[in-house]
């Protein structure tokens, strides 16, 4: 993911601002030095500290770089109090822009393997590192973009997967329920309950058997008599 803007203000918090500056200083130091061989320019960094500490970078020397500077400000100072050279100062930075601008149109060709003939070994094996070093970045690059979108992919395949799980679940409880209702269905229509409400016992006629009646007592002592 990309940084968010930070506000450009003051950081109050000590820790954080002496973490923040140690950061910049270095990338700007790095740039300083990166400007200063590839464009073989002189270059003169100074900075210092809310500490008062000094950090600083020179292509060649301080002192040069310093003393080059004050000049140039005589002289442009100087200039700014004469029209004719003031004209001639702003002629002359146009022909320096021009100049630049020629440079980098030839550089870009340079890049895209076009006039490398006036080229020697050594500005060859320069444009060579240039080119290695932009290819590292923009295979990086292309890797960071890789990897975020497929952690996008991830995250749609999952959200895809639940409700996929959740469809399913749906799906086996109706089917579930369907099963269930015809079950009871079957039953009734079969006619089986617990109550046996439409099954009957055949009826039987149970009759009880009278006994059979005994002699009575006197009866037989009469009739034993007679003999």
């Amino acid at each position: 993911m990309g940084r968010g803007k930070i506000e450009i203000k003051k950081i109050e918090k000590s820790s954080s601002r002496q973490v923040t500056f140690s950061k910049r200083r270095n990338g700007l130091l790095k740039k300083a030095k990166e400007l200063a061989i590839l464009c073989d320019a002189e270059v003169g960094l100074i900075i210092f500290s809310s500490t008062s500490k000094l950090h600083h970078f020179a292509s060649s020397s301080m002192k040069s770089v310093i003393e080059r500077y004050n000049k140039y400000r005589e002289e442009y100072h100087h200039q700014l109090l004469d029209p004719a050279s003031e004209l001639k100062f702003w002629e002359k930075e146009v022909a320096s822009l021009r100049q630049q601008l020629n440079d980098l149109q030839e550089y870009h060709r340079q890049l895209m393997g076009e006039e490398l003939s006036g080229l020697s070994i050594k500005d060859l094996g320069n444009l060579e590192n240039q080119l290695e070093m932009s290819l590292k970045s923009v295979r990086m690059r292309k890797g960071h973009h890789i990897h975020k979108e497929n952690l996008e992919l991830q995250k749609k395949l999952d959200l895809i997967c639940q409700e996929n799980t959740e469809l399913q679940r749906k799906v086996d409880g109706n089917g579930t329920a369907e099963a269930n209702e015809g079950s009871k269905s079957s039953t009734h229509s079969y006619g089986f309950n617990n109550g046996y409400d439409e099954l009957q016992a055949p009826v039987v006629d149970l009759r009880l058997t009278q006994p059979q009646q005994l002699p009575d007592a006197d009866t037989s002592y009469r009739n034993l008599r007679l003999f």
